[in-house]
């Protein structure tokens, strides 16, 4: 589905006489020039106003003393007669007296009989409850891929003969997509300086632009771009979910579209902490070849009227413009733990709702990966069919997947599995979780280096299993209920016929007694 231009979607709302249109957005100088087309396209005046010029046309001329904001809004009552597009620069803070609030009450109810529109331009969302029902909310969406491929374009003609451009069309394509989700400015300026560093542009500057990317997106507060480092071989078992994820890749392609199927929405991972739900979400990235964000829940609740609900929008926004991408969503339960008993006078909620609204509506190719531990603390509107394609249960690993995975972890710190007893330790690590066996591989490891700087032996990973205590003691009963939960509910991720069994602290105590 290709978006619409964002100066259509302007347009409309100014020939339906809109007295009053919020547009939310950091790249003022776009959303000016969308709207001064619109103004000539439209046969209307164009005025401007901020605090430091005044009312100004489009010839940059000023209207009478008109920097303080009572008397701009006079002025707009005014000149409403005559069709007229009046952009208002950062006006929000001056809500924050009375008389403004009121003054511009009176200027929308006076507008609306009119063919003139006044547009408030701010790169936040603040309004005053008493313009609530007068105001029309647009977020101005960040440039789509077209827009990219023209600043992309330009930037080549300028540099045509100065400076060495070696890219295929393939390459050309991926630098373009790397831009996706930077304002045009931000986008020029990356451009810029990968130009300028080296008076070359090539495949090696990708890296550059994806390094400059991650610190804006981490600029947003609520996402963080995360490098792709993990691939299925860094994931142990889980057979089942590695074979779905696999089949699941080919539903992206034009192709899968063509035949009538449906873009993947999401996945919620769910079980045992420590068995890899964190790890399998970083490794979809690879899998898929797509630019994996981490999305802080924690980070979008905000003190001020109105700040939390902008930074949702904002989140997804920045996610879908930079789409296709993998939204992971780390312990979701924490983030919208009590929405339905919040006290926050519902912002909550109204996150909440946002976010599980767009989840069953979007149309961009954002695929959501949310991991949960508790699932008590889920509210169960997101755990209805339509929000995510599949619900997966991940439990302790069986010996066959602790073997597998004890050789990862000692593979990954460059020592051979096949000069250690790998049966041996699966079989003396039951109850363990996968983050376990990476301290036991660690503390192993330690033993054998503080002993001489000698090889590591089976006997130090076994005496370390000795001293720890297994996940299916400490947190034998959440194991069961979470065991309990999934049955019917969630495909399980792995193919155990026979789950490790929990056992109570004491019952392990005496076990270990004996293996001493």
């Amino acid at each position: 589905m290709e978006w619409k231009k964002p100066g259509d979607e302007l347009k409309a709302f100014i020939r339906a006489r809109y007295p009053l249109v919020y547009v939310v957005s950091h790249e003022e100088p776009r959303v000016e020039h969308a709207l001064s087309g619109i103004a000539r396209e439209l046969n209307k005046r164009f005025l401007t106003w901020s605090v430091t010029t005044g009312l100004i046309d489009e010839h940059g001329r000023s209207l009478e003393e008109s920097k303080e904001p009572v008397i701009a809004l006079d002025i707009v009552m005014k000149a409403a007669a005559d069709p007229t597009l009046f952009l208002f620069k950062d006006f929000h803070p001056y809500f924050s007296h009375p008389l403004v609030t009121r003054k511009m009450r009176e200027a929308v109810q006076y507008l609306q009989p009119t063919l003139s529109s006044l547009i408030m331009l701010s790169p936040m969302l603040a309004i005053p409850p008493e313009l609530g029902k007068l105001a029309t909310i647009f977020d101005f969406p960040l440039p789509n891929y077209s827009d990219m491929e023209e600043l992309f374009r330009n930037t080549l003609k300028m540099v045509e003969g100065r400076i060495a451009v070696n890219l295929t069309p393939e390459q050309e394509e991926q630098m373009i997509a790397a831009l996706l989700g930077l304002t045009l400015t931000e986008a020029e300026n990356a451009l810029a300086r990968a130009v300028i560093r080296d008076s070359r542009l090539d495949a090696g500057h990708l890296d550059m632009i994806l390094n400059e990317k991650s610190q804006i997106i981490r600029k947003s507060g609520v996402l963080e771009f995360y490098p792709v480092r993990e691939t299925l071989k860094s994931i142990g078992g889980l057979e089942f979910l590695k074979q779905w994820l696999l089949r699941k890749s080919a539903c992206f392609s034009a192709q899968a579209r063509d035949y009538g199927l449906d873009t993947p929405r999401g996945l919620l991972l769910m079980g045992v902490p420590g068995c890899g739900k964190s790890l399998v979400a970083k490794s979809i990235s690879s899998i898929w070849k797509m630019p994996l964000v981490r999305f802080d829940l924690g980070r979008v609740f905000g003190s001020l009227v109105g700040e939390s609900e902008q930074n949702m929008r904002r989140a997804i926004q920045l996610a879908e413009s930079i789409s296709p991408a993998i939204l992971w969503i780390d312990e979701i339960e924490k983030g919208f733990a009590g929405t339905e008993f919040s006290l926050d006078s519902g912002v909550t909620k109204r996150v909440f709702g946002t976010f599980i609204t767009w989840m069953q509506e979007k149309q961009k190719p954002v695929f959501v990966v949310a991991t949960a531990n508790d699932i008590k603390g889920l509210p169960p509107e997101l755990l209805r069919k339509g929000r995510f394609d599949e619900i997966f249960f991940i439990d302790l690993p069986d010996i066959d997947e602790r073997k597998e995975i004890f050789g990862i972890h000692l593979e990954k710190r460059r020592h051979d599995p096949g000069s250690i007893d790998m049966k041996k330790l699966a079989s003396a690590s039951e109850g363990f979780s996968g983050a376990d066996i990476e301290e036991l591989v660690k503390s192993g490891l330690e033993r054998a280096f503080l002993d001489g700087i000698r090889k590591p032996e089976t006997a130090d990973f076994l005496e370390e299993i000795k001293l720890t205590q297994p996940l299916s003691v400490t947190m034998g009963q959440r194991i069961e209920q979470l065991r309990e939960w999934a049955t019917g509910r969630a495909r399980p991720a792995s193919d155990i016929k026979n789950p490790v069994p929990v056992e109570s602290e004491e019952d392990w105590q005496a076990k270990r007694q004996l293996d001493l």
